[in-house]
């Protein structure tokens, strides 16, 4: 992964481990951010309100350095741990693992509990494409909708993202624009007249 991309997953992906009994059902999703990391938990948890745990894992940024994980009432580090390293091991961020357990009756002790969620974890993500995207950093442009055409190649042409747009007389449009080709794009949009561009807050 180099700081002009990063690699995740495009899809939610589900498979299943058993041991003894136990049930280890994994969910792998696409992360936006923490916000979609509670909704996400809170509908498996609805979905699934007879299991006994819910455990996860997730990793956040293009530099992945914002993380979390969870063994949800697992002896300590035998969950959360053994998920996230899954997905470390994969390279990926803005991903979340969540493992859904129903118990079989028989204790499984800590290292078939390590066991079956570090397994479940692979084969969850085993189930899913590994796509690479590029880091986008953000912009807030105001311009008259004389310019819409203008300013809209650009976006187009240089794969940006719009997030938001208001066209009206005056135009706000909010772009990510892949971090490989910014002074480009900014060059070009510069070029134009009475278009203004300000940085937004935050990369992906």
């Amino acid at each position: 992964m180099d700081k002009n991309s990063y690699h995740t997953i495009e899809a939610t992906s589900v498979a299943e481990f058993r041991d003894r009994g136990s049930r280890f059902i994994a969910y792998a999703y696409p992360l936006k951010d923490t916000h979609d990391f509670k909704e996400k938990l809170a509908a498996l948890k609805k979905e699934h309100p007879k299991a006994v745990h819910h455990c996860f894992a997730y990793r956040l940024g293009f530099t992945g350095d914002v993380f979390r994980s969870s063994d949800d009432g697992e002896p300590s580090g035998t969950a959360g741990r053994p998920i996230l390293g899954q997905i470390d091991s994969k390279g990926l961020t803005n991903v979340l693992i969540v493992v859904v357990r129903y118990f079989g009756g028989t204790l499984l002790g800590v290292p078939g509990l390590i066991n079956a969620y570090k397994t479940v974890a692979a084969d969850v993500l085993s189930n899913n494409p590994i796509i690479e995207k590029p880091v986008l950093e953000y912009f807030r442009l105001q311009y008259d909708y004389t310019r819409m055409n203008e300013v809209m190649r650009v976006v187009k042409h240089f794969d940006g993202v719009v997030v938001k747009q208001d066209m009206q007389l005056f135009c706000v449009l909010e772009v990510g624009i892949p971090k490989l080709v910014v002074e480009q794009v900014l060059g070009k949009w510069k070029d134009m007249q009475g278009v203004e561009v300000g940085e937004l807050e935050g990369n992906t």
